[in-house]
């Protein structure tokens, strides 16, 4: 039988992760052992900031609400109770963009809620 190396295993996995680790800087993109590290390293943020992304995109869709609300004189939790109340089912993302780019049909939104 004959004697089998791991040298083309070893080979396409260090070029993948060597392709991955590409745009990091100095040794990360260019040593196996840290640049399998990096690679790994960057996984983690990427996890972590796929939720974060959602997070800071909730938070600018509130304050942009807010300063459309108060506008017309009322406040952002003021809106939300009234749209609950009303079984209004818009969420914050079409909400702030009516804010910003359809301000007539949000005004029409707002006093729906309150009246």
């Amino acid at each position: 039988m004959p004697r089998t190396t791991k040298s083309v295993t070893a080979k396409a996995k260090h070029k993948k992760v060597l392709s991955a680790t590409k745009g990091h800087y100095g040794a990360r993109s260019r040593l196996f052992r840290t640049a399998k590290q990096s690679n790994i390293k960057s996984l983690q943020y990427a996890f972590r900031d796929r939720k974060n992304k959602k997070r800071a995109f909730r938070s600018l869709w509130i304050a942009r609400i807010n300063a459309g609300a108060r506008a017309l004189g009322v406040s952002y939790s003021v809106l939300i109770n009234s749209l609950d109340k009303k079984n209004i089912i818009l969420d914050r993302k079409i909400l702030s963009d009516m804010a910003i780019n359809d301000n007539s049909t949000f005004e029409k939104v707002v006093e729906t809620a309150l009246n």
